[in-house]
């Protein structure tokens, strides 16, 4: 096998690491030294850029989640006239759709992810949301075709798409970060989520001034006909389409990122491939170009002499065969469920709340009223705890740790959910609304956050896209659970002056989930600060530490010399 040759390019901007490890023979101490200095690299503007990516497509998938209970309202209006609601039966169908197509993205892009690699499933999951978003924005009923079926199918598909987008900005960010700003930066994609739905309230409540004159006649909407109609028709249309602008803005950048360098060490063995994407990736460049003869020369040899594990069927059931490796992905599939389970418990007092700070709608004396207080209500909602949260995790999540946020979370919840069910019955509306901000402050700054950052740093490369999505998958069937089986138990006995008379049992029973959930965070570990060749337990860890310090060595003697060539 000949010498391999150098590359061009390196410069005081953007140093060529492929070349400060071209003379290392064995393709695991390369493999070593280059991920090594991935983990080590001072954070720059290309996590910048990989954060923005990812959530891009997190701000889209929670605006087009957010918007849900926005259509029902609006959809209820236009095609229920003088009822001005759709039935609850086609009202939980259209929200748990998204959910039930999520689980199969999530399962599916999982898997495909770790087949087929990142960058092959990375923007084919947002034209799945794209596509699907315009078509709801477009779809219209006919005699022989109901709207609501036709816009739960689309919301199916949608669900496939957002699906998707879990697991693999979650591994595509956590396979690019730094190791000692991994949790931020993946915590920063994530909180993107109140952000996306901060937008869909703003968004609302614009469409919502803009028709203010065609909705103010209508005092009811069951009397919202004629001119009304047509504009909560728009309004619904322009809300719902809107969700696809950042996906489109987001699209080129997806489709155009290289594969992640680990990817392509430990599940392609293509050595010299990976080691140019580490510098295609920082320059913003869509691949690395080795030498081809080279690559293809060394990939066949990396066969042989790699020590990571091949993926394969059989190696994926001894590997899930291990108890310790069964117990971690039940520690992370579990405690996504049992949060996901409770997370719409929250929700269940927006009424009261909504009340509280002077924006229900029951006392709206107008159509625009209605929905003016609808946006407004939904905006402060969201900001009342639901973004701080998110934002605290952020800037905490690697110095405090995932494991103690994720017991703290757990723990807290588990005492408000504890005090809203026993006490239910005594709370005045302001403690609810107390407890509603701490609620949804710890949901964020807790579980919600950590569920989604542990899963793609804990598994080893060949099988963290299919256990990310596992993980995920497992969540939202929680969320179903939560609202389609748990919630309508609140209404059992149900009288004309008692609608929820099991309101304070539902909520004992999400308390006893948040209780499972400090349980099952102590089946994952604490990851702060460490790589994920060391999470993964692949091989002795004392080889890893070398080679951080090879690689710091060789990049310090580097940076001293003339670069270039």
């Amino acid at each position: 096998m000949g010498a391999p040759e150098k590359t061009a390019g390196g410069n005081n901007a953007y140093h060529n690491f492929h070349n400060d490890f071209l003379h290392i023979k064995d393709p695991n101490e390369r493999r070593r030294l280059a991920l090594a200095e991935v983990d080590k690299a001072p954070f720059g503007w290309y996590h910048v850029r990989a954060v923005a990516v990812a959530g891009v497509g997190f701000f889209t998938d929670s605006y087009d989640i957010f918007t849900a209970s926005l259509l029902t309202v609006m959809v209820g209006v236009v095609y229920f006239p003088g009822v001005g609601k759709m039935p609850t039966t086609s009202d939980t169908a259209l929200k748990l759709a998204t959910s039930a197509g999520t689980v199969i993205g999530q399962v599916g892009f999982g898997a495909a992810a770790d087949i087929f690699g990142r960058k092959s499933m990375y923007g084919l999951e947002l034209l799945f949301i794209i596509f699907a978003t315009l078509a709801q924005a477009l779809a219209s009923g006919s005699p022989s075709i109901n709207i609501i079926g036709i816009l739960i199918f689309w919301r199916v598909l949608m669900g496939v798409g957002i699906g998707g987008d879990y697991p693999l900005s979650s591994i595509i960010t956590s396979e690019f970060a730094t190791t000692k700003w991994r949790g931020a930066m993946m915590g920063a994609v994530f909180a993107m989520q109140g952000l996306g739905q901060l937008a869909a309230a703003f968004v609302m409540l614009f469409v919502t001034l803009g028709f203010k004159k065609s909705l103010e006649p209508a005092p009811t909407l069951a009397t919202c006909t004629g001119d009304c109609a047509v504009a909560v028709d728009k309004m619904w249309r322009t809300v719902i389409g809107m969700g696809a602008v950042p996906g489109c803005i987001a699209l080129y950048y997806r489709l155009t990122i290289p594969e992640t360098p680990r990817y392509t060490f430990d599940v392609k063995r293509d050595v010299e491939q990976a080691s140019d994407d580490i510098e295609a990736f920082k320059n913003g460049q869509p691949k690395g170009q080795p030498d081809e003869a080279t690559r293809i020369a060394i990939q066949k040899e990396a066969e042989k002499k790699m020590e990571i594990p091949k993926a394969s069927w059989r190696d994926f059931l001894r590997h899930y065969s291990k108890r310790k490796n069964a117990m971690l992905l039940a520690g992370t599939a579990l405690s996504w469920c049992f949060l996901d389970i409770a997370y719409y418990g929250v929700s269940l007092n927006n009424a009261t709340i909504l009340e509280v700070i002077g924006y229900s709608t029951s006392g709206a004396k107008n159509t625009y009223e209605i929905l003016y207080n609808t946006a407004v209500g939904n905006l402060i909602i969201v900001l009342a705890g639901a973004v701080p949260g998110y934002w605290v995790t952020v800037f905490t999540v690697d110095t405090i740790g995932r494991k103690p946020i994720q017991f703290m979370g757990f723990g807290i919840l588990t005492i408000l959910f504890v005090v809203m069910g026993f006490a239910y019955k005594h709370l005045s509306p302001n403690a609810l609304l107390a407890i509603f901000v701490l609620a949804q402050f710890f949901f964020n700054f807790g579980p919600n956050a950590t569920t989604f950052i542990v899963p793609g740093e804990v598994f080893p490369t060949r099988y963290r896209s299919t256990s990310h999505g596992l993980s995920a998958a497992m969540g939202k069937i929680g969320s179903i659970i939560g609202q389609g089986a748990i919630a309508p138990l609140r209404t059992r006995g149900a009288v004309p002056g008692n609608p929820n008379p099991w309101m304070d049992h539902v909520l004992e029973i999400y308390a006893l989930f948040m209780l499972l959930g400090v349980g099952t965070t102590f089946l994952i570990p604490e990851t702060k600060r460490k790589t994920l060749e060391e999470l993964a337990g692949e091989y002795d860890m004392s080889g890893e530490e070398e080679a951080q310090r090879n690689a710091a060595a060789v990049i310090e003697n580097k940076t001293d010399a003339p670069h270039g060539q």
